[in-house]
C-alpha cells in the first residue's frame, strides 16, 4: 500500500454447476493462493458459488440454502487472512431472489450488493429468476448477523484512504448508465465487476473495449472477473476472460478459455492525482451511500509491475512512428499559423549541428512546404565560436544545403571578444560569463537577422532543458516561436530518427544519422583535440532520468519518495540507487528554482500531456521554495 499500490486479482474457479460445496472449496483454494501471492483484493465471477447456468434450479430452495451455508463457510475461512474477497451467489431476501456480490473481510460479511440490470434478451433470461436490486441499503440477517444489502454501498480501507471499492455485476456495465458512475462520484476508486459473459465470435474485443472505456472515463481501477470452464455448455460457452484495468490501461488479462487467476499492482495514487487534476471530474460530497470501513494490513509491495523508463516514448515501433508523425504535424502546423499571422515569408533559425536545432529546422521545412513557400526563405544561421567543433559545423552546413535552405555563416568570435573587453572580462576565464556571452550574442544576431530579412526567429530549445533551466536567460532561452517547447529530449532523438528513416536524400539521411550520434552539448567551451569536452549530461545528469522525473512530477504530482521508488523500478538495470537519488535532488532543486526562466517563455505548441507553458499547464510562482521536496529527498538519504 505504500505509495498507493495495492495488489488486486481476478479469479475464475473450476466449478461444478449446482455443487456449492465443491465450488466453495475451489474458491477457498484460490483465496489461499492469492494470500500467498500478496493479493489484497480478489474478485470472483457472477454466481460462481452455484454456477451462472443453473437455470430453473435457482428456484430450488435446497440450492439456495446450500449457497448461503457455503458463503458462511468461506467467510469463516477468511477470518485470519489479510484479503478483501468479492464472491457472486444467489440470495433470498424478503421472499425474492437476487443475484448478488458478497464482500468478505477477516471472517465478516461487510455487505451484499445486488445486481441492478437484469438482461432478458437473446441467451439471457435472468428476470425469470431474479429481482432487481434496491439502491438504498437495508439490513438483512445472514447466519444471525446483520449485513447491509443494497447497491449504494462503498467499502473503504482504513489503512489507505485511496482504496474505496464499489461493486457492479455483469450487465450493470453494459447499460447506458452503469452503477459504477454513481459509485465513483460517491468516492469509489476501484470497481469490482462479477461477470458471467459467454463467448461468441468477436465479443472479447467489445468486452475489452467496454472495460477499458469505463475505467478511463471514470478514472478508476476496474477488476473484471468472468465465468469460465465448468459452467454448463448446454447452450453457451464461457471463456473466463478476466481483465484488470487502470484508468484505461490494461495491466493484466487472462488467457481466454482457460480458468486462471490474474494479478496486478494497481496504482491508486495515480488515479487520485488524475481526479485532482481534472477539474470536470465530479465528486458528490452529499452522497447517501453507506460507507463500510474494513481492515487491511499496510504493506510495502515488492512491485510486480514494470514502469516505463521512457514514458514520453512508446515502446512499440509502429506506435512510436505514428506518435512522431503526429508530433511533427502539430509542431509544423503551430509554426505555419504563426508565420501566417505575422505575415512572415522568412524564418531565421540558429543551426548548430546538434539535435535540438536539427529538429527545429526540420519542423520549419515542413511548415514552409505546407504553405508552398520556397525553402530558400529559411535563413539557417551557423555561428561558430570558441567551442564549435568541425563535426557539428560540418553537419550544420550539410543539413542546411541538403534541405534547400539558405545558409548564413556569421563567426561571432570577434564580437564576443569585443564584448569581453567592453565589460572587462578575461577571455581565459571560462566561467558562466564566458559561456553566456556567446549564447546571448547568438540570440542577438538571430533577432537582428530576422529584422533585416523581415523574418521570424524559430526557437530550438526543448522541454527538458527548460525544466532544468539549462538555457541562458535571454539567450537560447528566447525566440519568437518555440516549436519544441513541450517536446522532451528523449523524444527529440526519436523524432529526428523518424525523419531520417523516411528521408529519400542520401546526404540528408547520413547527416541526420551523424547528428543522432553526436553528444548533447551547448559547445560553449573550447574543444580538446577537436572533440566536444562540454557534455550536458555529465553536468546536469542523464536526460532519460530527468524526463522520467519530469513526467511523474507534472503528470501525476508525485512526491519525491514515490518518484525515487518508481525510478528504482524503471532503471534497475541502468543506474544504481545513489545515482538515481543524486540526479533526482538536482532535478527537484533546478526545476523549482528555475521557474523564472519559464515564466517568460515564447509561445509554442503543446504536443503531449505534459507541458511547462506558463500560460497553460504550469502556472507556478517564480519564487517558490523547494524546501518541502528537498527535505523529503534528504530523509530518503
Amino acid at each position: 500500500m505504500q505509495d498507493g499500490f495495492i495488489r488486486v486479482g481476478a479469479a475464475t474457479p473450476d466449478i461444478l454447476v449446482a455443487d456449492c460445496h465443491h465450488n466453495a472449496t475451489q474458491i477457498m483454494e484460490l483465496i489461499d493462493q492469492a494470500v500467498k501471492e500478496g493479493i489484497q483484493l480478489l474478485v470472483f465471477p457472477e454466481l460462481c458459488l452455484t454456477g451462472y447456468t443453473c437455470g430453473d434450479l435457482f428456484l430450488q430452495e435446497a440450492l439456495l440454502c446450500q449457497a448461503e451455508d457455503e458463503l458462511v463457510r468461506i467467510t469463516d475461512f477468511t477470518k485470519n487472512k489479510d484479503i478483501l474477497v468479492v464472491i457472486g451467489l444467489p440470495l433470498m431476501v424478503c421472499s425474492k431472489l437476487y443475484n448478488v456480490a458478497a464482500v468478505l473481510s477477516y471472517g465478516t460479511i461487510l455487505g451484499i450488493v445486488p445486481k441492478t440490470h437484469l438482461p432478458n434478451y437473446s441467451e439471457f433470461y435472468e428476470v425469470r429468476h431474479f429481482a432487481k436490486g434496491n439502491q438504498k441499503p437495508i439490513d438483512i440477517l445472514i447466519n444471525h448477523v446483520s449485513v447491509p444489502f443494497g447497491t449504494d454501498i462503498l467499502f473503504k480501507c482504513k489503512a489507505m484512504d485511496a482504496f474505496v471499492l464499489g461493486v457492479e455485476i455483469c450487465e450493470d456495465l453494459w447499460v447506458a448508465a452503469p452503477p459504477s458512475i454513481s459509485h465513483v462520484t460517491a468516492g469509489a476508486t476501484v470497481i469490482a465487476n462479477l461477470s458471467a459473459s459467454d463467448e461468441i465470435t468477436g465479443k472479447d474485443v467489445y468486452r475489452r473495449k467496454l472495460v477499458t472505456g469505463q475505467s478511463e472515463r471514470l478514472i478508476c481501477g476496474y477488476v473484471y472477473a468472468d465465468a469460465g470452464e465448468g459452467e454448463s455448455t448446454m447452450d453457451l460457452v464461457f471463456g473466463g476472460h478476466n481483465l484488470i484495468m487502470e484508468n484505461g490501461s490494461l495491466i493484466a488479462e487472462s488467457e481466454r478459455f482457460k480458468n486462471q487467476m490474474i494479478r496486478a499492482d494497481m496504482d491508486l495514487y495515480k488515479l487520485k492525482s488524475e481526479r485532482r487534476r481534472i477539474s470536470t471530474y465530479i465528486a458528490d460530497l452529499n452522497s447517501d451511500y453507506l460507507i463500510v470501513p474494513f481492515d487491511l494490513e499496510y504493506r510495502t509491495l515488492d512491485l510486480i509491475r514494470r514502469f516505463d523508463p521512457t514514458p514520453f516514448v512508446p515502446d512499440d515501433k509502429v506506435k512510436r512512428a505514428a506518435r512522431c508523425e503526429e508530433i511533427l504535424m502539430i509542431q509544423s502546423l503551430g509554426l505555419k499559423k504563426r508565420l501566417k499571422h505575422t505575415n512572415s515569408q522568412r524564418a531565421v533559425i540558429g543551426i548548430s549541428g546538434g539535435l535540438d536545432s536539427t529538429l527545429a529546422l526540420l519542423v520549419t521545412v515542413e511548415a514552409f512546404d505546407m504553405q508552398d513557400i520556397e525553402r530558400k526563405n529559411i535563413i539557417a544561421v551557423t555561428m561558430p565560436c570558441f567551442g564549435t567543433t568541425d563535426r557539428t559545423y560540418g553537419n550544420a552546413c550539410k543539413l542546411v544545403k541538403s534541405l534547400g535552405a539558405t545558409l548564413l555563416e556569421i563567426d561571432i568570435k570577434e564580437a564576443v571578444l569585443l564584448h569581453f573587453k567592453d565589460i572587462g572580462h578575461d577571455p581565459s576565464c571560462h566561467d558562466v560569463t564566458y559561456e553566456n556571452a556567446q549564447a546571448r550574442e547568438r540570440t542577438q544576431v538571430l533577432m537582428d537577422v530576422a529584422n533585416r530579412y523581415n523574418g521570424l526567429v524559430v526557437g530550438t530549445g526543448d522541454m527538458s532543458e527548460l525544466a532544468l533551466g539549462w538555457a541562458t536567460y535571454n539567450g537560447d532561452h528566447m525566440s519568437m516561436y518555440g516549436v519544441s517547447a513541450s517536446v522532451p529530449k528523449t523524444l527529440i532523438r526519436h523524432l529526428v530518427a523518424y525523419y531520417a528513416d523516411s528521408a529519400s536524400d542520401a546526404t540528408l539521411k547520413e547527416t541526420l544519422t551523424d547528428v543522432l550520434g553526436t553528444p548533447v552539448s551547448p559547445e560553449l567551451l573550447p574543444p580538446k583535440e577537436g572533440e566536444i569536452v562540454q557534455k550536458t549530461e555529465d553536468l546536469v545528469g542523464p536526460y532519460e532520468l530527468h524526463d522520467f522525473y519530469l513526467y511523474h512530477m507534472l503528470r501525476y504530482g508525485s512526491r519525491p519518495s514515490r518518484i525515487y521508488r518508481l525510478a528504482l523500478n524503471a532503471f534497475k538495470d541502468l543506474y544504481d540507487k545513489e545515482t538515481i537519488l543524486k540526479w533526482l535532488k538536482v532535478f527537484i532543486r533546478r526545476f523549482i528554482q528555475m521557474q523564472f526562466k519559464r515564466s517568460c517563455l515564447p509561445d509554442g505548441p503543446k504536443v503531449g500531456s505534459v507541458s511547462i507553458s506558463p500560460r497553460g499547464d504550469l502556472r507556478m510562482p517564480s519564487d517558490a521554495s523547494a524546501q518541502a521536496w528537498i527535505k523529503e529527498i534528504d530523509e530518503i538519504i
